[in-house]
């Protein structure tokens, strides 16, 4: 499932979603709905988000993230952060979400 904003694949109980460009306070909504509607279809062991093509995130990226942290727990899925740039990781280590993802280096 694509569109210009995010790429949605699914591997075995391995879901990786990789938004597109900003995530602010108007592309946040609409990506939750898709991710969200990608992982109650898939309930996967695994949620990956791939953030290595985010060229800017607010606090309203953080609330994404964070967001989908609780619905992934909610159906028991781990959540992995993938591709995050040095100024991703800085406001999740602000936050102190790092420490709630496992953060993986981009494959």
């Amino acid at each position: 499932m694509a569109n210009s904003r995010i790429v949605v694949t699914t591997d075995g109980a391995r879901l990786t979603v990789a938004p597109r460009g900003e995530i602010d306070h108007h592309s946040a909504r609409s990506l939750r709905e898709r991710i969200d509607s990608a992982l109650y279809s898939a309930r996967p062991e695994v949620l990956v988000l791939d953030l290595s093509h985010i060229d800017f995130m607010d606090s309203s990226g953080l609330g994404l993230l964070l967001g989908r942290y609780q619905r992934a727990s909610e159906i028991g899925c781990e959540v992995r952060l993938m591709g995050c740039s040095a100024r991703t990781k800085r406001i999740l280590e602000l936050a102190g979400a790092d420490k709630l993802f496992k953060i993986e280096e981009r494959a």
